[in-house]
């Protein structure tokens, strides 16, 4: 938790304004006892109603000042936490965006939504309560206890009994119920996969009649959550009975006490109340700190699953040589890809899901990569943008290293579609200019005509600005591969991956998208990965894959003689005209 302190850097006029006028309210509260024991002593027991009235007015006066110092309290510990969680949350999602895919595989998208939205909430929702009462209930601890001394020094040995009993509960508590809460958190994880899997599959589901089986694992779920929860919550509710079990045996004990010192004249009648009443001041503050401690417990608990994330460094980095590639001045002359014996193994893998891969590109060819599944073709085109580093070789565009580009100038160079179509909810426009921010309608509607997307999009009430679902789930498959397509023409990468990004186009749309990509895209680099064969016969080069191996390189006329491997794909789809022509 002491880590994520930093984030109040920027408040700290409320981080130290919020528990000051805390400790003042305390402080204002402690005086109420002694003038409760003032007006008995001098009062009350005199019969004096003016006294009385006059001592009255000073506890509401009392009472107000206190108000205003805990609104005071109340509006800067708020202040301060909010804009903590605001500052904290914004740099928890910028970190998750720099992580490479290997660090994002590993935590899970589940465990990362819970993180940044529960965790969170309960993290800030641990510093406004510290804010508010980590000084204000020791100080009224500390402060009665010191009150009490002043009052009789041996009824105040009760308190100073007391207090270190009552501190080694709450700490005993503390200590059983953290690792509580971790795995609770991460109960919330299982159940948060196990919403987005339903909400994202409910077709899947709905069709093969899963509907009560799945609830069924839901509710496994969420009984296990609750399980642990009641199990935390037993524990915790432990301390309310304990303290008010020592505070009140010591109560007990100060009025015995207290009233053997009024017989024998050492303190006055109004004296035991006030101790009595600082016992109770004592009780309220550490019901007040309980309250805290549990509400702090779950912040450490959240606060070390978001530190979880933090400290996840990601993998794929520019140098810190790094410059310009005008600097570096990769040459025109170079291919426009190449892999110099690339192999590649994801993290915690035991096998190589690439193996030693060599192969040139020229500027402007259009490659086919085929092969069966699991044999490396996304593997293989996710390297050339650095989604992942290679673990072996080098993988050169343009002559020169992808590790020596800064990410950002190598990216711009290259538009991706990747095999899951993914559109933002927005408009058209909105989505076409995430490929490049300035494009016009102009450019937008000649990426649109490209991929074969302008006539449904025309067609669409308000066209570009016809107004996209979550994840465009009011277009087609189809429909949204195309825009995907566009959205990566958009920006006229000098290198274009299409990672089987045409599966839902029909055979007329899948051809006539290859046609226009050949005649209007003169001078790019495209890789196609796909299933079928008729999409990548046409291409320059043709690398077949099997096993993250190359089985094969070359036309498609050249393969179907000597490679077997894409042979044998050829004439499980084509016929044998289609595979000799």
């Amino acid at each position: 938790m002491l880590r994520l302190v930093k984030y109040l850097k920027n408040y700290k006029k409320e981080s130290i304004i919020g528990p000051l006028f805390k400790m003042l309210e305390a402080f204002f509260e402690l005086l109420v006892p002694l003038v409760v024991a003032d007006m008995i002593d001098n009062g009350i027991a005199k019969g004096d109603k003016s006294y009385i009235y006059r001592a009255a007015i000073i506890m509401v006066l009392l009472g107000v000042v206190g108000l205003v110092c805990s609104l005071i309290a109340q509006f800067f510990a708020a202040k301060a936490s909010v804009g903590f969680g605001t500052e904290l949350r914004d740099d928890l999602f910028a970190h998750m965006n720099r992580l490479s895919y290997a660090e994002l595989d590993e935590a899970g998208t589940s465990s990362l939504v819970t993180r940044i939205t529960s965790d969170m909430n309960q993290v800030q929702a641990g510093v406004n309560m510290v804010l508010r009462l980590f000084l204000r209930s020791p100080f009224i601890v500390i402060g009665a206890l010191v009150a009490a001394f002043l009052v009789n020094v041996k009824v105040a040995i009760i308190f100073a009994i007391a207090a270190p009993i009552l501190a080694i509960i709450i700490y005993g508590i503390m200590v059983l119920t953290i690792p509580m809460y971790g795995r609770a958190q991460k109960a919330l994880d299982k159940i948060a996969l196990a919403t987005r899997e339903g909400l994202n599959g409910a077709r899947v589901i709905r069709a093969f009649g899963r509907q009560q089986d799945e609830t069924d694992d839901f509710c496994e779920d969420c009984d296990l959550l609750l399980k642990l929860q009641k199990r935390v919550g037993k524990v915790s509710v432990a301390m309310n009975p304990l303290t008010f079990v020592v505070v009140n045996l010591a109560i007990a004990a100060i009025i015995l006490q207290g009233g053997k010192e009024v017989d024998a004249g050492v303190i006055s009648q109004g004296e035991v109340i006030a101790l009595v009443n600082y016992m109770t001041q004592i009780l309220n503050a550490l019901v007040a700190l309980q309250v805290l401690i549990i509400s702090f417990t779950k912040a450490m608990a959240s606060a070390k699953r978001v530190n979880e994330v933090l400290d996840l460094q990601p993998t794929v980095l520019d140098r810190e040589d790094t410059t310009a590639t005008e600097q570096k001045a990769a040459s025109d002359a170079a291919p426009a890809v190449e892999f110099s014996d690339v192999s590649f193994t994801y993290p915690g893998s035991q096998g190589e899901a690439l193996k030693n891969l060599k192969f040139t590109v020229k500027k402007g060819q259009t490659v086919g990569i085929i092969g069966g599944t699991g044999s490396g073709k996304s593997t293989l085109v996710n390297l050339l943008p650095r989604f992942y580093d290679v673990t072996k070789g080098a993988v050169l565009i343009n002559g020169m290293d992808v590790r020596e580009y800064p990410q950002g100038e190598l990216r711009s160079k290259i538009g991706v579609v990747p095999q899951k179509a993914v559109l933002f909810s927005g408009t058209i426009r909105d989505n076409m200019q995430w490929g490049k921010a300035e494009a016009t309608d102009e450019e937008i509607n000649e990426a649109l005509s490209i991929a074969q997307a302008k006539e449904f999009v025309d067609a669409k009430e308000g066209g570009l600005d016809y107004k996209l679902n979550q994840g465009g789930k009011n277009l087609s498959g189809g429909q949204r591969q195309r825009l995907t397509i566009a959205r990566a023409l958009v920006r006229k990468p000098e290198i274009l991956i299409l990672d089987d990004s045409a599966s839902a186009l029909d055979m007329a749309t899948d051809a006539a998208l290859r046609r226009a990509l050949a005649e209007r895209t003169k001078g790019m680099t495209v890789f196609m990965v796909s299933q079928r064969t008729t999409t990548i016969q046409n291409a320059d080069l043709i690398i077949v894959l099997e096993d993250g191996e190359v089985a094969g390189i070359g036309t498609h006329k050249e393969l179907v003689e000597c490679c077997e491997v894409y042979k044998e794909i050829c004439q499980s789809q084509l016929s044998a005209e289609e595979v000799g022509a």
